[in-house]
């Protein structure tokens, strides 16, 4: 009778290792939304903006917040420079980091004081190639990176694992709004963190 109360080895390896997988989802997952929520007032050289969508020659409500958030930075006096980031999405469309760029002198930033790069389609290019960008500017050696919240613990990350002295600089508002559009994109930032642990990419 005791023998039938016993869980077989397969059944308890499954069980032990379910357990430990959802533990390290469910502790990233809190990580990254605790990481991205402690914002600080940092002051650096420059603040490196990580590209999102255009919509023509707009940028996308996303963007907008964190080329918003640059801009107000930079007139707080805590970066000195903008990077926009960001390649050409559609075809037909403006590179991201050009739509920044003019969407930033428009609102007042001094062009001398913007600089782009215009190749990245994922947030491990754009820092790769900001800090292409970066290398022709030895200037400039701290960096505020500037995104959603629940971006950032990821981005910060690849950034200084390329040799970038660089810090969170989360946008106060976001257009994930919502409960659920907050959950969709931490589930997605959770799984993306965890393959470029595993990956590096």
């Amino acid at each position: 009778m005791h023998k039938k109360n016993r869980i077989p080895h397969r059944k308890l390896i499954f069980i032990t290792v379910t357990s430990a997988l959802l533990f390290a989802i469910v502790s990233t997952a809190t990580s990254i939304y605790v990481y991205g929520n402690n914002s600080q007032n940092i002051k650096a050289d420059a603040a490196i903006v990580l590209g999102a969508a255009v919509w023509g020659e707009q940028p996308s409500p996303v963007f907008r917040e964190r080329i918003n958030h640059a801009i107000n930075l930079y007139k707080n006096g805590n970066v000195n420079k903008i990077i926009f980031t960001g390649g050409v999405g559609d075809s037909n469309e403006l590179a991201e980091a050009v739509v920044g760029q003019r969407y930033a002198i428009d609102k007042g930033i001094k062009s001398s004081d913007i600089l782009t790069e215009t190749q990245s389609r994922t947030t491990h290019q754009n820092l790769k190639n900001a800090l292409e960008v970066i290398r022709n500017h030895q200037q400039l050696t701290k960096f505020l990176i500037v995104s959603d919240p629940l971006h950032l613990k990821r981005a910060v990350l690849m950034a200084k694992n390329l040799g970038i002295d660089a810090y969170p600089a989360p946008t106060p508002t976001t257009r994930y709004r919502s409960l659920q559009s907050q959950m969709e994109f931490l589930g997605r930032e959770t799984y993306f963190y965890l393959v470029y642990l595993v990956f590096k990419i």
